[in-house]
């Protein structure tokens, strides 16, 4: 009885994808028709998508992340489609001779046409670039349709292939989704605003700008012409930079009432410590390329820090420190105001600082480096907080990040007055596979490998020699015990 139902089901779906090519094959001949063609071909392998996501990728935040989370989202709907679909569903194209021969193309697939590769594809793209910039994606969604049509307009598939390739398209976007949600956008909460002085043309403000931080072109410039009042330096080098700004607040022969700074995360740190240690606040100039700390705070551009010290609004939140205890007694603290490790990822650090000093640019580097330092990876013996543990890394966050798990992005509050501590146990008998595999199924909270948990303070003492810390991406001196603390309220930002 079931198979009956089957068979006049596919027979009704045969018949209705014949009636509408043929319908297709009646249209009369267009300039659209050589569109078409080129447009299909355009979008074999995804090429097409692929230029579109390189174009998104070039701007920053919302696009960029559209453009990762497309192509990620094309890799599971081409798999899906073409090696899984295809080899299940083995079926005939549309014989050419139902179409003018103007429209063919003169090599015709030769694989399945159940279901559409080409629709699988564009949809899985303009799905997963919805889900991070609706707007972007409206754009996007004719030229989708456009490329799933262009199948059917030019023979090489049915009507019903196309439906099925857009349902799998939708589903790869959802997949990866599930792997890698959708980061809630917009400033992360704090209670506690700050009462901070307008700036008329950046009077009273001394803004330090680190041209080594990797901020493509030098905002100096564009600066003294936004806040023709302020004071801008750069570091010295040789010097340590928290040490020498701080020499510079004291000796300035006008009153300073803010600090800014235009840098990567590792500069901001130092600035900020100086702003704690005199009680001024910070003003943000996001120039670099990830600037996470500004994203948090609501600093998205230049615009928004001149708009923040001209009216005069701000907030207080947390900072994180370390003291850092070395080999031969002495100890150092410095401030983060993102995260900080302990493992892999200094070491990852230091060998991506070698292959850029080798010329590398900056991600291959730093993904080449992450290879390597996992595959010769050590686990640590440490107690925390007096219970000793083996360990593969450790990290703190300034403040409880989302999501849990190996990937924080983000901080949905400033002021918690808590650490975000995260490590994996090298004590269990194939952690890293495990990890990876409760990684890739979303089950990390179940697992037995990884473990969890905010707290105001934190003690680490390293059992076998010793390890340098990493705070906001820079790497610190050898040490054997690192003290983390929340300092609760402890800068004022403008924003």
């Amino acid at each position: 009885m079931l198979g009956r139902i089957r068979r006049h089901s596919l027979r009704q779906v045969n018949e209705g994808d014949q009636a509408l090519v043929r319908q297709v094959a009646a249209l009369p001949h267009t300039r659209a028709d050589l569109g078409l063609k080129r447009l299909s071909t355009a979008a074999d392998h995804g090429k097409l998508w692929f230029l579109i996501a390189a174009i998104l990728a070039s701007g920053k935040g919302q696009t960029r992340r559209a453009a990762v989370r497309g192509v990620g989202s094309i890799a599971v709907a081409s798999l899906s489609a073409n090696l899984v679909a295809k080899n299940l569903f083995p079926r005939r194209r549309p014989a050419a001779e139902l179409l003018p021969l103007y429209r063919r193309f003169e090599k015709r697939p030769t694989s399945s046409s159940f279901p559409s590769g080409h629709a699988a594809s564009a949809v899985a793209f303009t799905t997963a670039v919805a889900m991070e910039s609706p707007r972007t994606a409206m754009a996007l969604a004719p030229l989708a349709g456009a490329v799933a049509y262009s199948r059917v307009h030019t023979g090489v598939h049915w009507p019903s292939d196309i439906a099925a390739g857009a349902a799998i398209g939708v589903g790869a976007a959802y997949a990866v989704r599930h792997w890698w949600p959708v980061s809630v956008q917009g400033p992360a909460h704090t209670a506690h605003e700050a009462k901070v002085e307008p700036l008329v043309d950046g009077e009273g403000l001394l803004v330090l700008v680190n041209p080594h931080s990797g901020l493509g072109e030098d905002p100096t410039e564009e600066l003294r012409l936004r806040w023709p009042k302020a004071t801008v330096v750069n570091p010295v080098a040789g010097t340590d930079l928290i040490e020498d700004l701080s020499d510079q607040v004291k000796k300035s022969t006008e009153e300073i009432h803010a600090l800014g700074v235009a840098g990567g995360d590792g500069t901001v740190a130092a600035v900020a410590a100086v702003a704690a240690e005199f009680g001024l606040p910070l003003v943000l100039i996001p120039s670099g390329t990830l600037n996470h700390f500004a994203r948090d705070i609501g600093v998205e551009t230049a615009d928004d820090a001149g708009e923040a010290v001209r009216e005069g609004r701000g907030v207080e939140i947390d900072l994180a420190g370390v003291k850092i205890i070395e080999r031969g007694g002495g100890e150092r603290h410095r401030w983060f105001v993102n995260t900080a490790s302990v493992g892999g990822y200094p070491e990852m650090v230091r060998a991506r600082e070698q292959l850029e000093a080798k010329g590398w640019p900056k991600w291959p580097a730093g993904a080449v480096a992450m290879v390597r330092t996992l595959r010769h990876a050590q686990p640590i013996r440490m107690a925390l907080d007096g219970r000793p543990h083996l360990v593969w890394w450790l990290f703190v966050g300034n403040g409880t990040y989302d999501p849990k798990g190996f990937a924080p992005t983000r901080r949905p509050a400033l002021d918690t007055g808590l650490l975000d501590v995260r490590y994996l146990r090298a004590d269990v008998p194939f952690s890293r596979a495990r990890f990876v595999l409760a990684m890739l199924t979303r089950t990390l909270h179940a697992s037995h490998v990884y473990r969890e948990r905010d707290v105001p303070q934190l003690r680490v003492d390293l059992l076998d020699g010793h390890r340098r810390v990493a705070t906001d991406g820079e790497v610190g001196p050898l040490a054997n015990r690192f003290e983390f603390e929340s300092r609760p309220r402890a800068l004022c930002v403008y924003r």
